[in-house]
């Protein structure tokens, strides 16, 4: 069995890569022997989808995967058979960030058909997605995240399965505040969000790596 984390996070250690972390030991939990493996997108340069329409292509040899031949191929090439994927990403200007989005035009559109009776043969495992962001939940709701992030969803379980998902809020993001303009925010109040609630953040994150293992063994 292998799952995969993706990090969209710029920063390898930080919040969301703590919380794939945490996620991937869930799924060991289920899977002791599974071979887990946490992806960085900011550790190597891509691009996203050049809508070249390789994919696309009647006939073609790329039908169905994407042809880009760059860094980002060889990981979409074993993660396309992955039995479970967890994604990650900040909360960037309302959406995922920049990396994560161009990882998502890779890995999803190769299997979308422009048809309505054929479809592009692939495998269909669970997927999960933690997102975190500076805003509180109720402002996160007043903004519209849920809306946008469930549309997309949407979209990916049309293709691979509905996802699970975590919302993470109110994240501490620097270690001394007083080095930045962050007034809109009280360093102390994310001080003690960090001490009492990212700790139960991370058991979420746990609990949805099992998740998504469990989803694995009952698919396979």
């Amino acid at each position: 069995m292998k799952f995969f984390a993706i990090n969209g996070s710029p920063r390898p250690k930080c919040n969301t890569a703590q919380l794939l972390d945490k996620a991937l030991e869930g799924v060991l939990d289920v899977f002791p022997d599974a071979h887990v493996e946490r992806i960085n997108l900011y550790d190597f340069p891509f691009h996203g989808c050049k809508s070249c329409f390789a994919c696309k292509r009647i006939n073609g040899k790329h039908y169905g995967r994407c042809v880009q031949n760059d860094d980002l191929k060889p990981i979409l090439d074993e993660i396309v058979q992955a039995d479970g994927i967890i994604l990650g990403s900040p909360i960037y200007l309302s959406d995922v960030t920049g990396n994560m989005r161009c990882f998502l035009e890779r890995f999803v559109f190769p299997f979308v058909a422009y048809s309505k009776t054929e479809v592009v043969e692939h495998k269909r495992m669970p997927l999960a997605y933690i997102y975190t962001m500076n805003a509180s939940e109720e402002i996160s709701y007043q903004i519209g995240y849920h809306d946008l992030h469930d549309r997309f969803e949407m979209d990916l379980g049309g293709v691979f399965s509905k996802p699970e998902h975590l919302y993470v809020y109110e994240t501490y993001q620097f270690k001394n505040y007083s080095k930045y303009v962050s007034d809109a925010f009280d360093e102390k109040e994310r001080k003690e969000i960090r001490k009492n609630q990212f700790p139960k953040d991370l058991e979420s994150a746990f609990e949805l790596g099992r998740k998504i293992a469990i989803r694995a063994k009952q698919h396979d």
